[in-house]
């Protein structure tokens, strides 16, 4: 037997209220959240106050265009995606160019890369990550950490598929050059 689910998101009655200008309804919100969106901004960033100012840009984005969240996701889910955004925005501002690459070419792996091989400890994995130059750093940020397939991010980045499909292969090979170096003691688990 199928149940139908219908999505309901658990703060449905803080959400109206903010729509209704509840200042409270939106300081209740920001305490639900505000851990995991400033985590998010620091992982793009990279900078403890610079990372606090982005998120609280991207809280009131999200209570000013509160009217165009529509419930397709959750809240979170929305509210992420503004923070994601802002954060591009913050790296943009400091000149960074995420596309480095050109757009026609493509880079084919000639050793196809099993993804299982190896399985490292999240935080050093994060680690190195972080010592990533910004456009790789970004890119494996959005797949590997905040869950964005090729096409989605694509679109946040405003770049083609092929683009990001290289530039994702280089960054996951230049990610993993660092880690056999062992530069981040990483042992498996």
């Amino acid at each position: 037997m199928i149940l139908e689910s219908n999505y309901v998101d658990i703060n449905s009655r803080l959400i109206d209220e903010c729509r209704n200008g509840s200042s409270k309804a939106q300081f209740e919100i920001y305490k639900l959240y505000y851990k995991a969106m400033y985590n998010t901004c620091l992982r793009f960033v990279r900078d403890s106050m610079e990372a606090e100012d982005v998120m609280q840009e991207a809280f009131l984005a999200a209570f000013r265009n509160i009217d165009s969240f529509r419930g397709e996701v959750s809240f979170g889910a929305w509210l992420k995606r503004i923070v994601v955004n802002r954060s591009l925005d913050a790296l943009r501002k400091r000149k960074l160019d995420l596309d480095p690459l050109e757009e026609g070419r493509t880079v084919i792996d000639s050793e196809p890369y099993d993804d299982g091989e190896v399985d490292y400890k999240v935080g050093q994995v994060k680690l190195a990550i972080g010592s990533l130059p910004d456009n790789y750093r970004v890119l494996l940020t959005l797949h590997l950490i905040e869950g964005y397939d090729h096409e989605e991010i694509a679109q946040i980045l405003e770049m083609s598929n092929a683009a990001v499909r290289t530039g994702y292969s280089r960054a996951r090979k230049k990610l993993q050059e660092l880690l056999e170096t062992k530069k981040f003691e990483i042992w498996m688990s």
